[in-house]
Protein backbone atom coordinates (compact mmCIF):
# COMPACT_ATOMS: atom_id res chain seq x y z
CA UNK A 1 0.00 0.00 0.00
CA UNK A 2 1.49 3.46 -1.01
CA UNK A 3 2.81 5.68 1.75
CA UNK A 4 0.33 8.48 2.72
CA UNK A 5 2.77 11.14 1.57
CA UNK A 6 3.12 9.43 -1.82
CA UNK A 7 -0.64 9.32 -2.20
CA UNK A 8 -0.85 13.02 -1.32
CA UNK A 9 1.75 13.92 -3.98
CA UNK A 10 -0.17 11.91 -6.57
CA UNK A 11 -3.39 13.72 -5.70
CA UNK A 12 -1.71 17.15 -5.87
CA UNK A 13 -0.14 16.38 -9.26
CA UNK A 14 -3.46 15.12 -10.58
CA UNK A 15 -5.23 18.23 -9.36
CA UNK A 16 -2.62 20.47 -10.97
CA UNK A 17 -2.94 18.55 -14.23
CA UNK A 18 -6.68 19.02 -14.21
CA UNK A 19 -6.31 22.73 -13.41
CA UNK A 20 -3.72 23.26 -16.15
CA UNK A 21 -5.78 21.33 -18.68
CA UNK A 22 -8.84 23.38 -17.77
CA UNK A 23 -6.91 26.63 -18.10
CA UNK A 24 -5.55 25.63 -21.49
CA UNK A 25 -9.02 24.66 -22.62
CA UNK A 26 -10.39 27.98 -21.40
CA UNK A 27 -7.56 29.85 -23.11
CA UNK A 28 -8.13 27.94 -26.33
CA UNK A 29 -11.84 28.68 -26.12
CA UNK A 30 -11.19 32.38 -25.50
CA UNK A 31 -8.80 32.75 -28.44
CA UNK A 32 -10.87 33.19 -31.62
CA UNK A 33 -10.02 30.99 -34.56
CA UNK A 34 -8.85 32.38 -37.90
CA UNK A 35 -12.21 31.51 -39.44
CA UNK A 36 -14.04 33.35 -36.65
CA UNK A 37 -11.87 36.43 -37.19
CA UNK A 38 -12.38 36.26 -40.95
CA UNK A 39 -16.15 36.18 -40.46
CA UNK A 40 -15.99 39.12 -38.06
CA UNK A 41 -13.79 41.06 -40.50
CA UNK A 42 -16.31 40.43 -43.29
CA UNK A 43 -19.21 41.57 -41.10
CA UNK A 44 -17.32 44.66 -39.91
CA UNK A 45 -16.26 45.49 -43.47
CA UNK A 46 -19.82 45.23 -44.76
CA UNK A 47 -21.11 47.40 -41.94
CA UNK A 48 -18.42 50.01 -42.59
CA UNK A 49 -19.24 50.01 -46.31
CA UNK A 50 -22.95 50.44 -45.58
CA UNK A 51 -22.30 53.32 -43.18
CA UNK A 52 -19.91 54.98 -45.65
CA UNK A 53 -22.30 54.62 -48.59
CA UNK A 54 -25.10 56.11 -46.50
CA UNK A 55 -22.71 58.95 -45.64
CA UNK A 56 -22.14 59.46 -49.38
CA UNK A 57 -25.92 59.53 -49.96
CA UNK A 58 -26.33 62.08 -47.18
CA UNK A 59 -23.71 64.28 -48.83
CA UNK A 60 -25.63 64.08 -52.13
CA UNK A 61 -28.83 65.10 -50.32
CA UNK A 62 -27.06 67.96 -48.58
CA UNK A 63 -25.69 69.26 -51.89
CA UNK A 64 -29.21 69.18 -53.35
CA UNK A 65 -30.60 71.01 -50.32
CA UNK A 66 -27.90 73.66 -50.62
CA UNK A 67 -28.75 74.13 -54.31
CA UNK A 68 -32.45 74.43 -53.43
CA UNK A 69 -31.64 76.97 -50.72
CA UNK A 70 -29.58 79.04 -53.14
CA UNK A 71 -32.35 78.96 -55.76
CA UNK A 72 -35.05 79.94 -53.26
CA UNK A 73 -32.93 82.76 -51.86
CA UNK A 74 -32.34 84.10 -55.37
CA UNK A 75 -36.07 84.01 -56.18
CA UNK A 76 -37.04 85.83 -53.00
CA UNK A 77 -35.81 89.28 -54.09
CA UNK A 78 -37.82 89.40 -57.38
CA UNK A 79 -40.86 88.16 -55.46
CA UNK A 80 -40.34 90.92 -52.90
CA UNK A 81 -40.14 93.59 -55.62
CA UNK A 82 -43.31 92.22 -57.26
CA UNK A 83 -45.05 92.36 -53.89
CA UNK A 84 -44.00 95.98 -53.37
CA UNK A 85 -45.32 96.95 -56.82
CA UNK A 86 -48.63 95.14 -56.24
CA UNK A 87 -48.95 96.73 -52.80
CA UNK A 88 -48.42 100.17 -54.35
CA UNK A 89 -51.16 99.56 -56.93
CA UNK A 90 -53.63 98.36 -54.32
CA UNK A 91 -52.70 101.28 -52.07
CA UNK A 92 -53.44 103.74 -54.87
CA UNK A 93 -56.72 101.96 -55.57
CA UNK A 94 -57.73 102.21 -51.91
CA UNK A 95 -56.85 105.91 -51.76
CA UNK A 96 -58.80 106.68 -54.94
CA UNK A 97 -61.81 104.73 -53.73
CA UNK A 98 -61.76 106.62 -50.44
CA UNK A 99 -61.53 110.01 -52.15
CA UNK A 100 -64.36 109.20 -54.57
CA UNK A 101 -66.47 107.40 -52.06
CA UNK A 102 -68.74 110.36 -51.33
CA UNK A 103 -69.74 110.73 -55.00
CA UNK A 104 -70.61 107.07 -55.54
CA UNK A 105 -71.13 105.21 -58.83
CA UNK A 106 -74.73 106.29 -59.33
CA UNK A 107 -73.81 109.99 -59.04
CA UNK A 108 -71.00 109.45 -61.52
CA UNK A 109 -73.44 107.84 -63.95
CA UNK A 110 -75.92 110.68 -63.78
CA UNK A 111 -73.43 113.54 -63.60
CA UNK A 112 -73.22 114.20 -67.36
CA UNK A 113 -76.81 113.41 -68.14
CA UNK A 114 -78.38 110.50 -69.93
CA UNK A 115 -76.68 111.06 -73.29
CA UNK A 116 -73.41 109.57 -72.13
CA UNK A 117 -74.94 107.01 -69.76
CA UNK A 118 -73.89 103.92 -71.73
CA UNK A 119 -70.30 105.17 -72.15
CA UNK A 120 -70.07 105.84 -68.44
CA UNK A 121 -71.41 102.39 -67.58
CA UNK A 122 -68.81 100.74 -69.83
CA UNK A 123 -66.02 102.85 -68.32
CA UNK A 124 -66.98 102.00 -64.77
CA UNK A 125 -67.17 98.31 -65.70
CA UNK A 126 -63.65 98.44 -67.11
CA UNK A 127 -62.39 100.24 -64.01
CA UNK A 128 -64.06 97.64 -61.81
CA UNK A 129 -62.47 94.75 -63.72
CA UNK A 130 -59.04 96.43 -63.64
CA UNK A 131 -59.37 96.99 -59.91
CA UNK A 132 -60.40 93.39 -59.40
CA UNK A 133 -57.35 92.18 -61.37
CA UNK A 134 -55.10 94.32 -59.18
CA UNK A 135 -56.64 92.87 -56.05
CA UNK A 136 -56.39 89.27 -57.30
CA UNK A 137 -52.80 89.83 -58.43
CA UNK A 138 -51.89 91.36 -55.07
CA UNK A 139 -53.37 88.35 -53.25
CA UNK A 140 -51.51 85.84 -55.46
CA UNK A 141 -48.18 87.68 -55.19
CA UNK A 142 -48.54 87.95 -51.42
CA UNK A 143 -49.22 84.22 -51.14
CA UNK A 144 -46.29 83.41 -53.46
CA UNK A 145 -43.89 85.53 -51.42
CA UNK A 146 -45.07 83.98 -48.14
CA UNK A 147 -44.71 80.48 -49.61
CA UNK A 148 -41.16 81.21 -50.81
CA UNK A 149 -40.21 82.56 -47.39
CA UNK A 150 -41.60 79.45 -45.69
CA UNK A 151 -39.86 77.14 -48.18
CA UNK A 152 -36.55 78.93 -47.66
CA UNK A 153 -36.87 78.66 -43.89
CA UNK A 154 -37.74 74.95 -44.09
CA UNK A 155 -34.85 74.29 -46.47
CA UNK A 156 -32.40 76.06 -44.17
CA UNK A 157 -33.65 73.97 -41.23
CA UNK A 158 -33.30 70.82 -43.32
CA UNK A 159 -29.74 71.79 -44.24
CA UNK A 160 -28.84 72.32 -40.58
CA UNK A 161 -30.23 68.88 -39.69
CA UNK A 162 -28.33 67.23 -42.55
CA UNK A 163 -25.03 68.79 -41.47
CA UNK A 164 -25.62 67.51 -37.95
CA UNK A 165 -26.46 64.01 -39.24
CA UNK A 166 -23.30 63.98 -41.37
CA UNK A 167 -21.18 64.78 -38.32
CA UNK A 168 -22.80 61.92 -36.39
CA UNK A 169 -22.27 59.52 -39.29
CA UNK A 170 -18.61 60.55 -39.51
CA UNK A 171 -18.14 59.63 -35.85
CA UNK A 172 -19.75 56.24 -36.53
CA UNK A 173 -17.30 55.65 -39.39
CA UNK A 174 -14.37 56.43 -37.08
CA UNK A 175 -15.63 53.89 -34.54
CA UNK A 176 -16.16 51.23 -37.22
CA UNK A 177 -12.72 51.87 -38.74
CA UNK A 178 -11.02 51.41 -35.38
CA UNK A 179 -12.87 48.13 -34.80
CA UNK A 180 -12.05 46.82 -38.27
CA UNK A 181 -8.35 47.66 -38.01
CA UNK A 182 -8.17 45.87 -34.64
CA UNK A 183 -9.74 42.76 -36.16
CA UNK A 184 -7.39 42.80 -39.14
CA UNK A 185 -4.35 43.21 -36.88
CA UNK A 186 -5.49 40.27 -34.75
CA UNK A 187 -6.01 38.09 -37.83
CA UNK A 188 -3.12 39.13 -40.07
CA UNK A 189 -0.70 40.96 -37.81
CA UNK A 190 -1.33 44.24 -39.66
CA UNK A 191 -4.26 46.54 -40.32
CA UNK A 192 -3.71 46.94 -44.06
CA UNK A 193 -2.27 44.96 -46.93
CA UNK A 194 -1.08 45.72 -50.43
CA UNK A 195 -1.12 43.76 -53.66
CA UNK A 196 2.05 43.17 -55.66
CA UNK A 197 2.75 45.80 -58.30
CA UNK A 198 1.17 45.03 -61.64
CA UNK A 199 -1.13 42.37 -60.17
CA UNK A 200 -4.03 43.59 -62.29
CA UNK A 201 -2.07 43.17 -65.51
CA UNK A 202 -2.50 45.37 -68.57
CA UNK A 203 -5.76 47.02 -69.51
CA UNK A 204 -7.49 45.56 -72.58
CA UNK A 205 -7.71 47.70 -75.70
CA UNK A 206 -11.23 49.14 -75.62
CA UNK A 207 -12.42 52.04 -77.75
CA UNK A 208 -14.55 54.97 -76.70
CA UNK A 209 -15.38 56.32 -73.27
CA UNK A 210 -15.71 52.84 -71.76
CA UNK A 211 -12.06 52.24 -72.66
CA UNK A 212 -11.04 55.42 -70.84
CA UNK A 213 -12.98 54.34 -67.74
CA UNK A 214 -11.47 50.85 -67.75
CA UNK A 215 -7.94 52.22 -68.28
CA UNK A 216 -8.44 54.48 -65.29
CA UNK A 217 -9.56 51.55 -63.12
CA UNK A 218 -6.46 49.54 -64.09
CA UNK A 219 -4.20 52.44 -63.14
CA UNK A 220 -5.81 52.61 -59.68
CA UNK A 221 -5.35 48.89 -59.00
CA UNK A 222 -3.18 48.29 -55.91
CA UNK A 223 -4.03 51.69 -54.43
CA UNK A 224 -5.69 51.52 -50.97
CA UNK A 225 -9.39 50.93 -50.66
CA UNK A 226 -10.60 53.16 -47.85
CA UNK A 227 -14.10 53.64 -46.53
CA UNK A 228 -13.94 57.00 -44.86
CA UNK A 229 -15.51 60.24 -46.02
CA UNK A 230 -16.24 60.11 -49.72
CA UNK A 231 -12.89 58.87 -51.04
CA UNK A 232 -12.77 59.14 -54.83
CA UNK A 233 -9.02 59.39 -55.45
CA UNK A 234 -6.44 60.13 -56.36
CA UNK A 235 -4.86 58.07 -53.57
CA UNK A 236 -7.70 56.18 -51.86
CA UNK A 237 -11.16 55.04 -52.96
CA UNK A 238 -14.39 53.64 -51.65
CA UNK A 239 -16.41 51.45 -54.03
CA UNK A 240 -18.67 54.08 -55.60
CA UNK A 241 -15.84 56.62 -55.48
CA UNK A 242 -13.74 54.39 -57.76
CA UNK A 243 -16.49 53.83 -60.34
CA UNK A 244 -17.44 57.51 -60.23
CA UNK A 245 -13.80 58.58 -60.74
CA UNK A 246 -13.31 56.09 -63.58
CA UNK A 247 -16.28 57.42 -65.52
CA UNK A 248 -15.47 61.00 -64.60
CA UNK A 249 -12.15 60.47 -66.42
CA UNK A 250 -14.26 59.47 -69.42
CA UNK A 251 -16.34 62.64 -69.22
CA UNK A 252 -19.42 61.09 -67.61
CA UNK A 253 -21.00 62.12 -64.32
CA UNK A 254 -22.13 59.57 -61.74
CA UNK A 255 -23.36 60.18 -58.18
CA UNK A 256 -21.06 59.09 -55.35
CA UNK A 257 -23.27 56.30 -54.04
CA UNK A 258 -23.71 52.72 -55.24
CA UNK A 259 -27.52 52.74 -55.10
CA UNK A 260 -27.72 56.11 -56.87
CA UNK A 261 -25.36 54.81 -59.57
CA UNK A 262 -27.69 51.86 -60.10
CA UNK A 263 -30.62 54.19 -60.76
CA UNK A 264 -28.48 56.51 -62.90
CA UNK A 265 -27.47 53.70 -65.29
CA UNK A 266 -29.42 51.69 -67.86
CA UNK A 267 -30.46 48.17 -66.86
CA UNK A 268 -28.72 45.34 -68.72
CA UNK A 269 -28.46 41.58 -68.26
CA UNK A 270 -25.39 39.51 -67.44
CA UNK A 271 -25.18 38.33 -71.06
CA UNK A 272 -25.01 41.95 -72.25
CA UNK A 273 -22.06 42.90 -70.03
CA UNK A 274 -19.29 44.88 -71.70
CA UNK A 275 -16.11 46.41 -70.25
CA UNK A 276 -16.98 49.65 -68.49
CA UNK A 277 -20.38 48.43 -67.26
CA UNK A 278 -21.07 48.45 -63.54
CA UNK A 279 -21.75 45.35 -61.43
CA UNK A 280 -23.73 45.82 -58.22
CA UNK A 281 -23.74 43.68 -55.08
CA UNK A 282 -25.25 43.35 -51.59
CA UNK A 283 -28.62 44.91 -52.43
CA UNK A 284 -26.89 47.96 -53.93
CA UNK A 285 -24.41 48.24 -51.06
CA UNK A 286 -21.36 47.67 -53.29
CA UNK A 287 -20.32 48.32 -56.90
CA UNK A 288 -17.38 47.49 -59.18
CA UNK A 289 -16.47 48.16 -62.81
CA UNK A 290 -16.54 45.27 -65.27
CA UNK A 291 -13.30 44.84 -67.26
CA UNK A 292 -14.13 41.72 -69.29
CA UNK A 293 -13.69 37.94 -68.93
CA UNK A 294 -16.01 37.89 -65.89
CA UNK A 295 -13.62 40.11 -63.95
CA UNK A 296 -14.17 43.41 -62.16
CA UNK A 297 -11.95 46.02 -60.54
CA UNK A 298 -13.30 47.34 -57.26
CA UNK A 299 -12.44 48.96 -53.96
CA UNK A 300 -13.61 46.01 -51.93
CA UNK A 301 -12.74 46.64 -48.29
CA UNK A 302 -10.87 49.08 -46.11
CA UNK A 303 -7.44 47.63 -45.41
CA UNK A 304 -7.26 45.90 -48.79
CA UNK A 305 -6.03 47.33 -52.09
CA UNK A 306 -8.10 48.14 -55.14
CA UNK A 307 -7.70 45.00 -57.23
CA UNK A 308 -8.96 42.99 -60.16
CA UNK A 309 -10.97 39.97 -59.10
CA UNK A 310 -13.66 37.59 -60.29
CA UNK A 311 -17.07 39.22 -60.54
CA UNK A 312 -18.37 36.31 -58.44
CA UNK A 313 -16.53 37.39 -55.30
CA UNK A 314 -20.13 37.97 -54.20
CA UNK A 315 -23.42 37.19 -55.88
CA UNK A 316 -24.19 40.05 -58.31
CA UNK A 317 -27.36 42.00 -57.58
CA UNK A 318 -27.63 43.66 -60.98
CA UNK A 319 -25.81 45.34 -63.85
CA UNK A 320 -25.79 48.88 -65.22
CA UNK A 321 -24.53 50.67 -68.32
CA UNK A 322 -23.48 54.30 -68.05
CA UNK A 323 -25.64 56.44 -70.33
Amino acid sequence: MPHPRTRLRVLVVAALAVAITGSLATAAHAEPSTSDLTKKIEEASNKLEDVTESYNKMRINLQKTMADEKKLAASLQPAKLALQAASSRVGTLATTSYMQGRIGPMAALLDDGENRLIDRINLLDQISRANQRDIVEFTEITQDYAARQAALKATQAKQTAQVKALAARKKQIQVDLKKLYALRTAAYGRATESAPSGAAGSAPAISGSAGVAVDYAYVQANKPAYYGWGDDGPDTFDCSGLTMAAWRAAGKSLPHNAAEQYYATARITKSQLQPGDLVFYRSLGHVGIYVGNEMIIDAYRTGEPVRKRTMYIMTPYGYGRVK
